[in-house]
C-alpha cells in the first residue's frame, strides 16, 4: 500500500508517562530487542469449546461485554469484525468504553463512526491509530490505559439480531501502577443532520453573498468536541452527506482553549484542515490525514476525512473547544458525523445524548438551495 512508502517521517504514538513522543516507525525495530514490563494478553470472542464458534451474537436490545478487566494496564489493540444481514448495523451498534470503575463512559459512539466509517459504509483505508482493512476488519491503535479496570460494551439499537460479532483487544498488563497523573483515552460521536444553514440563496461557493459574510468567533459552527479538565485534543474521524450541490468544504476549523472568545488556532477551510488542497479532487490514505471517500460534490455525495494531530496534540489545562464551519460561516445544511479523539485526566464532563438510531441513519434532507429544491 501506498502509505508505506512514508514510514521513515512519519508519526507512532509513543506514551512515557503523560508525554506523547514522537518517534521513527523505524524505532519499532530499534526497540525490538529491549525488555518490557508488561504481560501481553488478549480478551477475544474465541468459542471456549474448542470447536470454530468463534463470534457472538447481539440480540436486538442487547449489550455484549466485549472486556472486564482489573489493572492497571494498557489496551494496545481492538480488532473487530461483523457479520451482519442489517445493512445499516455500522450505525445502529454503539461502542462504550469505561476507566477504572466509572458511571458514565469515556467512549460512546456508533461502532462505524468510531472507526472512521461515519455514513456506515465499509471501505478500505490505513491510518496510524485507526484502519479497516480486507475484509470489513475493523482496527483501532489508540493506546487505552487503566490504573484499575477496563469495561467495553457494544449495545445493538437496531431490530435484527447480529449473528457474528468477532473481537480480540490486546492489552499489556503492568505489576505496579501506572503514573498518577496518566492521562485516559476518550471518543464522542456527534452530529447534524441537517446542519442548520443560514440561507439556501446562492449560485456557488464564490457567490459574494457567503464569502462576504463574517464569522470570527464560531457562531453557529458545528462543534466536534466539547471537554473541560485538562488534557490535549488529539484527532477526529468526519463523514459528510451532502444535501446541497457545490463544494461542501469552504468551512475554516476553530479550535478554542481554556475559554477563550476567539479561537486561537483558526484554519483556512475544511480540506486545508484535513491537509488536502482544492476541495479533494480524488481520495487518499496517509498515516495522520486523509480522504478515504471524496463525492462528486453533488447533493447525495459522500465523503469521508480524518486528522491526527498525533504529531502535536492541542493541549488544554480547563476546557477545550474543537469546532468547523458547514461552509463559510455556516451558509451550507449539509449532514455532519464526526467522532473526536482526546485524552485527558478523570472525571470527565458528561457527553451529550447519542441521537435515537433512525436519526443516526444517513439519509437526504429537503434543506433547499442549490440541488435541492423545496416543494
Amino acid at each position: 500500500m501506498r502509505t508505506y512508502r512514508y514510514f521513515g517521517v512519519l508519526i507512532l504514538l509513543l506514551f512515557s508517562g503523560r508525554t506523547l513522543l514522537a518517534q521513527s516507525p523505524w524505532d519499532w525495530l530499534a526497540g525490538a530487542s529491549h525488555a518490557r514490563d508488561y504481560r501481553l494478553h488478549r480478551v477475544s470472542s474465541y468459542d471456549r469449546s474448542g470447536r470454530n464458534g468463534d463470534a457472538r451474537p447481539i440480540e436486538p436490545g442487547a449489550t455484549l461485554t466485549l472486556l472486564d478487566e482489573k489493572g492497571p494496564g494498557t489496551i494496545s489493540h481492538v480488532w473487530f469484525t461483523i457479520g451482519s444481514t442489517d445493512g445499516k448495523h455500522l450505525k445502529k451498534l454503539v461502542l462504550r468504553m469505561y476507566w477504572d470503575g466509572e458511571a458514565e463512559p469515556s467512549v460512546e459512539a456508533p461502532v462505524g463512526d468510531f472507526f472512521g466509517l461515519g455514513n456506515g459504509d465499509y471501505f478500505q483505508y490505513q491510518s496510524l491509530p485507526l484502519s479497516v482493512g480486507s475484509t470489513n476488519s475493523l482496527n483501532c491503535f489508540f493506546p487505552m490505559p487503566f490504573n484499575r479496570s477496563a469495561k467495553i460494551t457494544v449495545t445493538n439499537e437496531g431490530s435484527i439480531r447480529v449473528d457474528n460479532f468477532y473481537y480480540n483487544i490486546d492489552m499489556e498488563s503492568f505489576d505496579h501502577p501506572l503514573s498518577p497523573d496518566q492521562l485516559y483515552f476518550h471518543a464522542q460521536y456527534r452530529q447534524c443532520a441537517p446542519c442548520k444553514g443560514w440561507t439556501n440563496d446562492w449560485s456557488g461557493t464564490g457567490a459574494n453573498s457567503i464569502n462576504n459574510k463574517v464569522n470570527v468567533d464560531g457562531k453557529d459552527n458545528y462543534v466536534i468536541l466539547e471537554a473541560t479538565g485538562h488534557g490535549h485534543y488529539v484527532g477526529v474521524t468526519h463523514s459528510v452527506l451532502q444535501n446541497q450541490d457545490d463544494w461542501w468544504g469552504e468551512g475554516d476549523d476553530m479550535i478554542f482553549v481554556d475559554g477563550e472568545k476567539l479561537p486561537s488556532i483558526n484554519g483556512t477551510g475544511s480540506e486545508d484542515y484535513y491537509l488536502g488542497a482544492w476541495g479533494f479532487g480524488s481520495s487518499s490514505s496517509y498515516l495522520l490525514y486523509g480522504v478515504p471517500v471524496s463525492g462528486a460534490g453533488t447533493a447525495g455525495s459522500r465523503y469521508s476525512a480524518y486528522r491526527f494531530h498525533l504529531d502535536a496534540p492541542v493541549t488544554f489545562t480547563q476546557s477545550i473547544r474543537v469546532t468547523i464551519e458547514h461552509g463559510h460561516a455556516n451558509n451550507r445544511s449539509d449532514n455532519f458525523y464526526t467522532v473526536g479523539y482526546w485524552y485527558q485526566a478523570e472525571p470527565h464532563a458528561k457527553f451529550p445524548a447519542l441521537p435515537p438510531v433512525d436519526e443516526r441513519i444517513p439519509r437526504m434532507h429537503r434543506t433547499g438551495g442549490p440541488g435541492n429544491p423545496v416543494d
